[in-house]
């Protein structure tokens, strides 16, 4: 398989929920993105969803959350791993790495050795934007516009977001290129009518080599770099001897062929970006429409998960 990576450039403010209009969040995990690149298969008529699907059940495509850079410096979510610092019983800094949500990529090693420093990681990843509440107006069948409250997420110069990204052919990637220059147009997350989520980007090489960093473990485990669940015949064996977290994933439909008004997606549970495994697992693509009433189509929450081996 064939790894690139997709930094974002945010040309407008962003709009991603988490659960109230007025709030917003300044990341994306991998569901929302492939939910999207759905939605721009079926405007673009370029490839169907169930290819995009069938891709990822077959290990032809991976997506990672997408994870925040600033300047050059790229992390990844902070690993769910009991970690020993020699200022352990510093409640102070105990804070600290509570507040810890991301860490250099290539602080790995220091961070498995306890020796990151938490108040400058915090400190410089705050440089990345800041978050707004904005005033926006309704007509809604009256003469006057009714304001209502969006929250956003705005990020400075030199900051935004990246993904990594698994092909395995170069006609897969045409494809993918395709849709993700549509969604950059389009723009990902809420409000994007208002002019939210707008995008460019740029695409890097990325060896797969990578996807291994070496850190004197005992055992060797694999940092889940998105969202993922794993399959009925694996979750025994994936829970084994692992740390993660379990995450509530839920949402709206947003399909006029699925229903003539908007359906709730089934609640679905994930393990966090983060969580770190024994072993891996294949995990895959889980159907989330809902199951008391007809619908016309599947709804598809992707939960692949793209794994950073560290031994």
């Amino acid at each position: 398989m064939d790894y690139y990576i997709y930094k974002l450039t945010f040309l407008t403010a962003v709009h991603f929920g988490e659960g109230s209009l007025s709030d917003s969040t300044n990341m994306i995990m991998a569901d929302t993105l492939f939910s999207a690149l759905c939605c721009e298969a079926v405007d673009s008529g370029i490839v169907t969803p169930e290819k995009l699907v069938n891709y990822v059940e077959n290990n032809k495509l991976l997506i990672s959350d997408a994870m925040p850079y600033v300047n050059n410096k790229m992390y990844i979510p902070k690993p769910i791993f009991p970690v020993k610092s020699e200022e352990e019983g510093d409640s102070v800094i105990k804070k600290q790495f509570k507040k810890l949500k991301y860490i250099p990529f290539k602080k790995i090693d220091e961070y498995f050795k306890g020796n990151i420093n938490p108040f400058s990681e915090n400190k410089y990843i705050k440089n990345m934007g800041k978050s707004e509440v904005r005033t926006l107006s309704a007509l809604r069948n009256k003469d006057e516009a009714e304001p209502y409250f969006v929250g956003t997420y705005k990020f400075f110069e030199n900051s935004g977001l990246y993904i990594i990204v698994g092909f395995g052919s170069k006609e897969i990637k045409e494809e993918f290129d395709i849709l993700f220059k549509n969604l950059s147009f389009a723009g990902i997350g809420g409000k994007r009518s208002s002019g939210f989520g707008r995008f460019t980007f740029r695409i890097f090489s990325f060896k797969e080599e990578m996807l291994s960093v070496s850190v004197g473990a005992e055992n060797p485990f694999y940092i889940s770099l998105s969202i993922s669940m794993a399959k009925d015949y694996e979750i025994k064996e994936a829970v084994y001897n692992s740390y993660y977290k379990l995450i509530k994933r839920s949402g709206f439909i947003y399909s006029d062929t699925y229903s003539n008004e908007y359906r709730k997606k089934r609640d679905f549970f994930v393990f966090q970006s983060g969580s770190c495994f024994s072993k891996p697992f294949e995990g895959g693509i889980f159907d989330v429409s809902g199951n008391s009433y007809n619908s016309g189509h599947k709804v598809y929450r992707y939960c692949k998960p793209l794994f950073l081996e560290v031994k």
